[in-house]
């Protein structure tokens, strides 16, 4: 092949740098389409003629005109960092240089150069922001492959976390629908994140972001990809994990062994541990659609809270076809107070108040039993009456009302007897309320649960207390 004028035109004009070309006196001869992009000019009759003082594209135009000169001169620069103004806003830039020759004279100058600003700012974030997905991480997927020469990075991503934003988050996902790819679909809140910014400030709240989604990227890194639903929801769509026992593996990995959920974060004024709550669905085995996929996650999502939260939840359509989020919405704290205070009039010793209060405790606080203590230190079962275990140092931890623990640490501290017989019957977590009338303590309730780091709602909190303060009236 012959080069020719319109060849070389054609070659220069699709490169992605800026370049251009200079005569001796280092005025402009020529430049390429990526140029004329950069600074927005529609033709290069604008700058012909001219040099870079005449443009006025540099606060400090010296240290380019040196290089030029010394260009010029017959030697060549590469990578050069410099700073240029482009619509009045200061950029990074790195040009690289060489002289242009005609026989053995030098006449001329080509250069090109590239914008880095959007890199150095990455680099240099102190606000928490963070990076977490790369060029070639993107290209791996179809969808993103196809756009990423035509967007930049910064538009796909979240600026805070560095994750998949909203927007291209529900554009990959309704991608895989329209290809007829099978992923899971999972939404993650984290819980109680108003607190953690009610109490340590939202920079604190941004802390916690950027570290739970970092967890998230790096779990999920082989099988897909994780966006920002928007404040603390997180999505993510794992191509990988279809089948019921590799979500069950990959969601019991993620709470268990990750260090992605159930973590530690410290600022500079405090400390908080850190959960979160996970409702998935799958693409097409359990929806079709992107309208319905989304509703099963949103679902799943309230059955986890509606659960004690810090778990996850699949949908499963044997399990969770019928359920309607609505009617257990209209059970607020209120109506089952109510609820709770009309079940207890219709019996009349304790223990027949406890059967009666068995299943609004089950149903609210998400439990399989209710236990109590009496004075004799005996922990029995209200659902199973050959249920009895030691319970007689109970005592020496409830020196409030109220206690409530997501692991067992206080109470094997200071109850070990108590402690044992927890562990003895797989129980992880724990919420006791103390039955007093005055300074007479007449018991104890106790809900506790086979499952590690339970969050125990406020309004779980007030329902057992209220049965606590019914139960003491009424004896």
């Amino acid at each position: 092949m012959k080069m020719t004028l319109d060849l070389f035109d054609s070659i220069i004009n699709t490169s992605q740098d800026c370049v251009f070309w200079k005569d001796k006196d280092r005025r402009f001869l020529g430049v390429n389409q990526a140029f004329l992009d950069y600074y927005g000019f529609e033709s290069e009759e604008i700058l012909l003629g001219k040099n870079d003082e005449d443009m006025g594209w540099h606060s400090d135009p010296e240290p380019f005109k040196k290089d030029e000169l010394m260009v010029l001169s017959g030697k060549s620069t590469y990578k050069v960092q410099g700073k240029c103004i482009i619509h009045g806003e200061e950029r990074d830039i790195i040009a690289s240089k060489r002289p242009l020759y005609e026989g053995d004279e030098i006449v001329g100058l080509v250069g090109s150069f590239v914008d880095i600003t959007d890199v150095i700012r990455r680099k240099n974030k102190s606000d928490g922001s963070q990076v977490l997905y790369t060029l070639s991480d993107l290209r791996k997927y179809s969808f993103f492959d196809k756009l990423i020469d035509e967007i930049s990075l910064d538009e796909i991503l979240d600026p805070l976390t560095g994750i998949l934003n909203r927007s291209y988050s529900v554009k990959f996902v309704q991608s895989l629908i329209a290809s007829n790819t099978p992923f899971t679909f999972t939404i993650i809140d984290l819980d109680n994140f108003k607190t953690i910014n009610d109490t340590y400030g939202h920079a604190a709240g941004d802390k916690v972001l950027a570290t739970v989604t970092k967890g998230l990227a790096e779990y999920s890194k082989s099988c897909g990809l994780v966006g920002r639903f928007g404040g603390d929801e997180l999505l993510l769509i794992d191509l990988k994990n279809i089948t019921r026992e590799d979500k069950i593996t990959f969601f019991d990995n993620l709470y268990g062994k990750s260090n992605a959920l159930r973590k530690e974060v410290y600022f500079e004024n405090g400390a908080t541990f850190v959960t979160g709550t996970a409702g998935a669905a799958t693409f097409p085995s359990d929806s079709d659609n992107f309208s319905d996929l989304f509703s099963l996650i949103d679902k799943m999502l309230y059955l986890g809270k509606h659960r004690g939260r810090n778990c996850y939840r699949f949908y499963e359509e044997e399990k969770h076809k019928n359920i309607e989020i609505h009617k257990i919405a209209q059970n607020g704290i209120f109506t089952n107070m109510h609820n709770l205070k009309k079940e207890l009039e219709k019996a009349d010793s304790f223990e027949e108040k406890l059967q009666k209060a068995l299943p609004i405790v089950k149903e609210v606080l998400q439990v399989n039993d209710l236990f109590y203590v009496k004075s004799d230190g005996k922990m029995r079962s209200v659902e199973k009456k050959d249920f009895c275990e030691d319970a007689s140092d109970l005592a020496d931890l409830m020196k409030e009302d109220f206690f409530s623990e997501r692991t067992l640490e206080f109470v094997k501290r200071y109850s070990p007897k108590f402690y044992s017989s927890l562990i003895n019957k797989g129980f992880e977590s724990v919420l006791i309320s103390r039955i007093r009338k005055e300074k007479n303590v007449k018991g104890y309730l106790i809900c506790c649960v086979k499952r590690s780091l339970r969050i125990w709602q406020e309004s779980e909190c007030a329902l057992l207390f209220y049965l606590s303060e019914l139960l003491a009236d009424d004896n």
